[in-house]
């Protein structure tokens, strides 16, 4: 056989040309579906994505969408569930993240799931492989996920950070956060910040330590730390970086070594500030008598320089925390417009019952106002000091005995709004707050610190304050303090909400409804029966011109677990799991493809 030479070259210069060609192509796939700082600045105002939990870096929960609205939202039909399956149907809180045509979700346990986007179909699952004796305080749940680059990346109840190939699901890094036996755990959702992975931490009620930690999210190797509580060191870059705040300033002794302030619900984040907005949860033990002082930084919101790890602001809303309010709710960025002015502010819905708006730049007090008909534990907040003005509702000192005096306060310990995160819309210049009316009796006890126990020193029975109803959507205006209208439900609210341009607000009710409501007046508008507790977060995205909503159903988290006579109840709910999908009804059949995992 003769060979041609120059046929042979040819053909090998068109086989490499071809295999450039394919090379290139998948590098474009590739980036095309790589999550970008660029894209995650940006995701509020890019209606095909959903890239962080929150909807956007300020947490406002809106999307710009109009094709559902106020107008059509009864022409709202299933597009497909997906079923979260097996024995573990718990409370299921998650938001779901869209990106590159796949949804993620996670789930209780440790679970994620990678979804087809137009089918619902399961593309890949990861379960987390818990050990023996993990101790979450407040059910199994996982609250979702964060993506960047070729990753989706979330916590686990062991106090793991894991990370995925998004298109395989198979496990690229995992960084342990602390010691499960020790009490720690981990639920909230990861937010990526410029490059890195911005994290808290779980396990207030056992003597944890809190602290807000940045990561290089490609690699999840540490980059800051930064503690919760006063008197522990800072870290950065792998040096020390400053204790915070000041030794023995607000803790006597060593009881700033078990402090609590847990930082379990999440961040967000001001770009124009370029700090990182937390949360703090409780300090540790309940027993304010053992722990005298304010107790920084517990109870508080922080901003946080994003670059290096350091506070630049505190505020503290209820100093020596008797109650469990905690003050770990989501603070929300937005501008707002009062006497003619811009004002660049920022709003919270605490625990304790109070709404409070602050600068975001400086943390400065501009408002405080109930969003609940009760407060016991204070009659206001002094807009000077920034401190409550307490009422005598502490529950009394048990000294070295069994138990101190009981009282009744309200709101409970679960707060007159707990994890679930409300929603801002700058169409409406309102915020739409899941809130709870109830109170309880609470006492003192004697407590002893144990590592990896239960560090409480209180006992407590939650009741509900109305024989009609628990929970309450309200719409607060944050410039006047003024609840604008609400929404009452029979069983407590535990759903996030979001609201979008089309005039409506979603939130979801134990009873197992996804509703959707007038953004304006607060009128019911259209609901639909998922058949478990709605406890998720609904988010929406569009794909091939059509808006979608979603949402996870299955009833769980704190309340049952947690609610005294409220838990009695709602003790009849179903659980569940499964992540609902829903479209504008189109073909006149409303079919719904269910689908296993």
């Amino acid at each position: 056989m003769v060979r041609n030479s120059t046929g042979t070259s040819a053909v090998r210069g068109c086989c490499r040309a071809l295999i450039g060609m394919v090379l290139a192509a998948s590098a474009t796939a590739a980036v095309a579906a790589s999550v970008t700082d660029a894209m995650i600045a940006n995701d509020q105002n890019t209606p095909n994505d959903v890239l962080t939990v929150g909807m956007g870096y300020s947490g406002q929960r809106f999307s710009s969408s109009t094709k559902i609205n106020s107008d059509n939202i009864d022409d709202l039909v299933p597009a497909w569930s997906f079923s979260m399956g097996g024995e573990k149907q718990r409370g299921q809180e998650t938001q779901a993240l869209v990106n590159d045509g796949k949804i993620f979700i996670t789930g209780s346990y440790s679970r994620i799931w990678a979804l087809d986007q137009k089918t619902g179909q399961k593309i890949w699952v990861y379960e987390h492989r818990l050990p023996e004796g993990i101790v979450p305080c407040c059910d199994v749940v996982n609250r979702g996920a964060a993506l960047y680059d070729n990753l989706v990346i979330f916590g686990t109840l062991d106090a793991k950070l894991v990370a995925l190939n998004a298109d395989t699901g198979k496990v690229v890094w995992t960084e342990t956060i602390d010691d499960f036996k020790g009490g720690y755990s981990y639920t909230a959702a990861p937010l990526i910040v410029k490059g890195k992975l911005i994290t808290g931490v779980s396990g207030g009620e056992f003597g944890v330590v809190g602290r807000i930690e940045a990561r290089d999210a490609k690699t999840g190797k540490m980059v800051w730390s930064r503690p919760t509580v006063e008197g522990h060191m800072g870290y950065l870059n792998g040096k020390e970086n400053g204790i915070s705040g000041k030794l023995n300033a607000t803790w006597p002794g060593d009881l700033w070594k078990t402090g609590g302030a847990a930082t379990w619900l999440g961040c967000t984040y001001g770009a124009d500030t370029n700090q990182i907005y937390c949360g703090t949860g409780n300090p540790a033990p309940w027993n304010s008598y053992s722990r005298p002082g304010d107790n920084l930084y517990s109870t508080s919101t922080l901003a946080i320089n994003a670059d290096t790890g350091k506070i630049e602001w505190s505020y503290q809303s209820t100093p020596n925390d008797s109650w469990d309010f905690d003050g770990v709710n989501e603070f929300i960025s937005f501008d707002m417009k009062k006497d003619g002015k811009t004002v660049k502010a920022g709003a919270k819905a605490d625990r304790n019952g109070f709404f409070y708006v602050l600068n975001r730049e400086n943390g400065k007090l501009l408002s405080a106002s109930p969003f609940v008909t009760k407060q016991t534990w204070a009659s206001g907040v002094d807009l000077k000091t920034g401190r409550p003005i307490e009422s005598n509702n502490r529950p009394g000192d048990p000294g070295k005995g069994e138990k101190g005096s009981a009282v009744f306060a309200a709101p409970a310990f679960l707060g007159a709004k707990n994890w679930m995160p409300m929603a801002y819309s700058g169409q409406t210049g309102l915020f739409y707050v899941p809130a709870n009316e109830w109170g309880m009796d609470i006492w003192n006890e004697p407590i002893t610190y144990k590592k990896g126990a239960a560090f409480l020193g209180a006992g407590f029975t939650i009741k509900p304050l109305y024989d009609d109803y628990i929970g309450a959507l309200r719409a607060m205006d944050p410039a006047t303090g003024k609840i604008v209208w609400e929404y009452k439900n029979p069983a407590p609210l535990w759903g996030g909400v979001m609201t979008t341009a089309g005039n409506l607000v979603f939130t979801g009710t134990p009873e197992g409804f996804l509703k959707a409501f007038d953004a304006k007046t607060g009128k019911e508008l259209w609901k639909f029966q998922t058949g478990s507790g709605v406890v998720g977060q609904p988010t929406t995205w569009e794909m091939d011109g059509e808006q979608y909503i979603g949402v996870a159903s299955g009833w769980g988290g704190a309340v049952p677990l947690w609610g005294g006579e409220v838990a009695k109840k709602v003790k009849d709910i179903s659980q569940g799991g499964s992540f609902w999908v829903f479209k504008l009804h189109k073909s006149g059949k409303a079919a719904v493809a269910q689908v296993s995992p």
